[in-house]
């Protein structure tokens, strides 16, 4: 009967879906909605993209293995992104009027960076979307109880997200992750309180956390402590911000004031809401020790999950999964739908300038469904978990396109050899270190991104831009 009902859920998410598909009437629409949602829609849609299965499945595991400590890239980080990004970036390329981020590093330097670029925003959504429909997969084992496998869990979650991302693109994103955003909210809350009720109430589990050292997060004053706690805050902080997910929401306002408060105030209502599935995991700590110790060992993902299913009535179920399928498809469809435009404008269109805007929504259908099946193999061959797929995803936005993006935008001088430099240096020494093992002082990802400036500063100054301000009129659309 669980299933059953989790099944009409998805069918009634599939309805809302193809209801925003009936709003596409052009590539605009399919891509920015015609760049007409209200502030509470993008504020939604900022918020239930990032409040993703890492967050309910992922960070929980990780806050009872590590800590507080353990979060320093996911929640704090990701938040800061989402801020920086509103308050910084989202009033000059809300002005723009572009479609893409890839269609920015074109305007500002060349062709060529427009397609490096534009190649690694791509390549960094495979582990984030492949987290997804891991996650899915997962529920729908749970649920039957082993009698959906996760396998074949990946492909029933994959497919129905592909169906209404597919046809209604950035509407039928905004209008399902309104409606997944009140069910997350609701529903956690609800079985949260149920679950600090099992557990002996609020005060008891608080104490218990703080009693094993769950809230230290600040590094010790060890130098290599402090590198490597602000290696990892950096990397989803500014490896975020050149992501065509959060520029697409900007994109999509109404106008600029929702443009800069939502996408702000989306990062700051992730970030506390966070600590929903953080305190419900740890609750299992206190009702179920030896399912946790178990599950620490083996698989932590699965300790929530098991949690509901084990200690919980019905109801609780329900609510539970309802919200569960509700974060990860929210998250899945928006960023299903930002590498495919990012392939589709920027790479694919480059090849085929002479496309009418029906052949270009064609495109863009088709790049969704292609993706979809490349993440969706990539989820079922991985062995990664959920947390690390999603936090891995940003190492090659970080040394490669966060430079070159802040850089064009902040500093007049920034150039196309500056631009050259910054991505070429920065990646080859990620590359480079990563391909080796070497992760100390700091890792990898955050070097790349010290020669990335190094590079915009040698190729700026030896060959300065000496055009003015963006370097050119955007491409409206």
């Amino acid at each position: 009967m669980l299933l059953g009902l989790v099944f009409a859920y998805l069918v009634v998410s599939i309805a809302i879906g193809l209801y925003g598909a009936t709003k596409v009437h052009n590539a605009k629409d399919y891509v920015t909605a015609g760049r007409n949602l209200p502030m509470v829609m993008v504020l939604a849609m900022v918020f239930a993209t990032w409040f993703g299965a890492e967050t309910v499945l992922g960070i929980s595991a990780t806050f009872l293995k590590e800590g507080a400590r353990g979060l320093i890239s996911d929640p704090l980080g990701a938040s800061l992104c989402l801020i920086f990004f509103g308050l910084i970036f989202a009033r000059p390329l809300y002005r723009m009027n572009l479609m893409t981020l890839g269609d920015y590093f074109r305007i500002r330097y060349n062709r060529q960076t427009e397609l490096l670029l534009s190649v690694c925003i791509v390549i960094s959504y495979l582990g984030w979307v492949s987290a997804q429909i891991t996650a899915l997969g997962l529920v729908f084992n749970v649920l039957s109880d082993g009698l959906i496998t996760k396998t074949q869990g990946m492909l029933i979650g994959s497919g129905v997200v592909l169906i209404y991302t597919l046809f209604g693109g950035m509407w039928s994103v905004a209008l399902t992750t309104f409606v997944q955003m009140i069910v997350i909210v609701i529903g956690l809350l609800i079985v949260t309180g149920y679950a600090a009720d099992q557990a002996g109430g609020l005060a008891t589990v608080l104490a218990k956390a703080a009693a094993e050292g769950k809230f230290e997060w600040l590094p010790t004053l060890d130098p290599l402590d402090m590198l490597g706690w602000v290696a990892a805050l950096m990397t989803m902080a500014l490896g975020s911000i050149p992501q065509q997910d959060v520029f697409q929401r900007v994109n999509s306002s109404k106008n600029e004031t929702v443009a800069i408060w939502g996408t702000s105030l989306g990062g700051i209502s992730y970030f506390f809401f966070a600590a929903v599935p953080l305190f419900l995991a740890y609750t299992a700590t206190i009702i179920d020790p030896e399912m946790v110790k178990r599950f620490l060992a083996d698989d932590s993902q699965m300790i929530l999950p098991t949690l509901i299913m084990n200690h919980m009535p019905f109801t609780m179920q329900v609510i539970f999964f309802g919200a569960l399928l509700s974060v990860i498809m929210s998250t899945a469809s928006g960023t299903l739908l930002a590498p495919s435009v990012t392939f589709a404008e920027n790479v694919l269109k480059g090849f085929a300038p002479r496309m009418t805007d029906g052949q270009f929504l064609w495109a863009l259908r088709i790049t969704v469904f292609t993706f979809a099946v490349i993440v969706t193999y990539y989820a079922i061959v991985t062995n990664e978990s959920i947390h690390s797929m999603v936090e891995h995803a940003y190492r090659i936005t970080l040394a490669g396109a966060f430079v070159p993006l802040t850089a064009g935008l902040f500093w007049r001088r920034a150039s196309n050899l500056g631009a050259g430099l910054a991505i070429s240096m920065g990646l080859i020494v990620w590359l480079i270190l990563e391909i080796t093992g070497v992760e100390e002082p700091v890792e990898p990802q955050v070097i790349g991104l010290m020669a990335s400036a190094l590079g915009m500063v040698i190729g700026s100054t030896l060959s300065p831009n000496r055009g003015h301000g963006h370097g050119g009129e955007a491409r409206h659309i």
